[in-house]
C-alpha cells in the first residue's frame, strides 16, 4: 500500500507541474537560467557564426551587437565576397569587399539596402537574445503551458503570439522541465497547414554571463526536411 501511495504521489506531481506553473512564470524561470544576472539589456559583444546548408556554400559571419549604443554590424564572407553592413541609431552603411561606395547593381546583387540590414539586426538580436527577447513589448505570452514530447524528450511548451504591428507568426518554445533551459523553438505562419520551421538547439556557449545556445539546426515542420545549421563557434568582448 505504501508503495502504491508513493507512486501515486509521484504521478500527481509530474502531471501537475505543467498545470501549476503559468506561461509568464515559465519564461521567468528560463530567463533565470540563461541570463541570471540580467546582462542581456546591456549586451556588447561579437558573435562568430558558421552557417552550413546542404547544396550551398558555407557562410562565415561576425556579428557585433551593442544594445546600449544601438549599434549593429555584420561582416559576412561567402564565395570569396565579403559584405560589411552597420546600423547605428537607424543610419545604415554598406560595403562590398572593402568598397564603401559600391554600384547600385552591386548593392542590389548583394542585398546591401538598409531594409535588409535592419532585418538582419532584428534576426540576430531576436534569436540570440532568446528567451529574454520574449519580454519585449508586443509579445503575448500565453498563460497556459503544455507538456509535450518532441523528438523523444518531454518538454514544457510555451505558446507565444505577437501584436499585429510586431508579427503574425505563432511560436512555441520548448523548455527542459527541470533546468528550464530552452532547447527547441518552432514557428508557424498558418498552423493548420503545418508550415514554418522548428529549430533544435544544442550545447551552450556562455557570452557575457549569458548562456546562449551554441548550435541551431533548422528543419521544416511539414516533412522534417533539413535546412541548415548555424554554429556559434566563439565570441569576443566589445
Amino acid at each position: 500500500m505504501k508503495t502504491i501511495l508513493v507512486c501515486l504521489f509521484v504521478l500527481v506531481c509530474l502531471t501537475s507541474t505543467a498545470q501549476e506553473i503559468s506561461g509568464p512564470e515559465l519564461l521567468e524561470r528560463s530567463i533565470a537560467f540563461h541570463d541570471p544576472a540580467g546582462n542581456w539589456k546591456t549586451f556588447r559583444g561579437t558573435l562568430h557564426i558558421e552557417l552550413t546548408m546542404p547544396g550551398r556554400p558555407d557562410r562565415s559571419s561576425e556579428v557585433t551587437i551593442d544594445l546600449p549604443k544601438q549599434y549593429f554590424e555584420s561582416r559576412v564572407t561567402r564565395e570569396g565576397n565579403t559584405t560589411e553592413r552597420t546600423l547605428i541609431k537607424g543610419v545604415c552603411e554598406f560595403s562590398l569587399n572593402g568598397d564603401t561606395a559600391p554600384s547600385e547593381v552591386a548593392i542590389k546583387e548583394h542585398r546591401g539596402d538598409c531594409q535588409r540590414t535592419k532585418l538582419m539586426r532584428n534576426y540576430y538580436t531576436y534569436l540570440y537574445g532568446l528567451p529574454m527577447k520574449l519580454k519585449d513589448p508586443g509579445t503575448n505570452i500565453h498563460e497556459k503551458i503544455a507538456r509535450k514530447t518532441f523528438k523523444g524528450k518531454e518538454y514544457l511548451v510555451l505558446k507565444v503570439t505577437y501584436d499585429e504591428a510586431v508579427g503574425s507568426d505563432t511560436w512555441y518554445f520548448y523548455f527542459d522541465p527541470e533546468t528550464h533551459a530552452m532547447e527547441v523553438y518552432q514557428f508557424f505562419k498558418d498552423e493548420r497547414k503545418n508550415d514554418g520551421e522548428y529549430i533544435l538547439l544544442k550545447d551552450i556557449l556562455e557570452v557575457n554571463g549569458i548562456k546562449i545556445p551554441k548550435t541551431r539546426a533548422w528543419y521544416y515542420n511539414s516533412n522534417d526536411g533539413y535546412l541548415g545549421t548555424d554554429d556559434l563557434v566563439k565570441s569576443s568582448g566589445p
